[in-house]
């Protein structure tokens, strides 16, 4: 072979290639979209009604703990490090696993159940622009440029569109939108977290770890609190695995692009889980689809595009 037909070997990730970062963050957000339909469908067909905290936490903890055991097991299989690492980062996992997974989802599936689901999934975008205020606050190289103001100006504007019209087309309640706010805070502290996560522990480890520890943080109370699953049916049954399918998917995918590409660049995607997890909502659910709805979900992939436009 001539020198001139050798070749260095790439070492560039796939999950920095640019046709492969569009296809994973595509899937993961189109993915998160779907489980606000699945999550109200789960709900009603193992008859778990919005009064019974201790099931919603016991459904929340056994999709969690069951898509980070999938994850550590794919994990150990591919070679991943188990090593030191972890010993060393484990009380940094374990905050992850709170910030990530118990106190998210706590508040998500409170806030779901008190809530439609579409408005749901337009209200939880706040969880994108709160990042943004939030790395601004806490990294140096993350400075709150006008573009990024007008964005997140812009996409609250659109959560505070939810709350136009009249009562039949929903307003503002604490256990519903107010719920859904706190999950948004706690998603994005946990998207800053996995940045240190990254550095401490290999991310697909540090993910199912977190996942299965937090599922397990919502499965111990909630069994404590009386909770259980009335009627277990094919229905329920088939809605739990898409939901511990598209969390062991969904977190690998984002958490891994997230750990090698700019935060921006992926979170530019998360522009479509509102507006999927609405459409699904009122095409699953048979949730009335408001005007306002459009208006809202419009406005907050428009504050998500601003934000992230021209970033590499």
């Amino acid at each position: 072979m001539n020198e001139e037909d050798k070749t260095e070997p790439t070492t560039t990730s796939i999950f920095q290639r640019p046709a492969w970062v569009v296809v994973f963050a595509l899937t993961a957000a189109i993915a998160w979209g779907w489980a606000f339909p699945l999550i109200k469908i789960g709900f009603s067909a193992f008859g778990i009604t919005a009064d019974m905290t201790g099931s919603k936490m016991l459904f929340a903890g056994i999709r969690f703990a069951a898509a980070g055991l999938i994850v550590l097991a794919v994990a150990r299989s591919s070679g991943r490090s188990f090593g030191t690492g972890v010993k060393r980062a484990w009380w940094f996992i374990l905050a992850f696993a709170l910030m990530n997974t118990t106190l998210h989802y706590f508040f998500f599936y409170i806030g779901m159940s008190h809530s439609e689901g579409s408005r749901a999934a337009i209200l939880n975008s706040l969880s994108t622009f709160l990042v943004v205020l939030l790395a601004c606050a806490c990294f140096k190289s993350d400075r709150l440029t006008p573009r990024k103001m007008l964005g997140c100006a812009i996409g609250f504007s659109g959560v505070l569109a939810l709350n136009l019209g009249g009562a039949e087309s929903g307003h503002f309640t604490w256990l519903g939108d107010g719920m859904i706010i706190l999950n948004a805070l706690c998603g994005a502290c946990a998207n800053l977290m996995t940045r240190g996560l990254s550095r401490r522990v290999d991310v697909f480890v540090g993910t199912g770890y977190g996942l299965t520890i937090g599922g397990l943080l919502l499965i111990i109370p909630g069994l404590a609190l009386g909770g259980s699953l009335p009627t277990v049916n094919t229905l329920g049954i088939v809605c739990l695995v898409l939901l511990i399918a598209i969390s062991a998917l969904g977190f690998a995918l984002y958490n891994k692009l997230l750990s090698l590409n700019p935060v921006g660049k992926v979170a530019i995607y998360n522009s479509l889980i509102p507006i999927v997890g609405a459409v699904t909502s009122c095409l699953c659910l048979g949730e009335t689809f408001h005007a306002k709805y459009a208006l809202a979900g419009g406005l907050a992939a428009l504050g998500i595009y601003i934000i992230n436009r021209g970033r590499s």
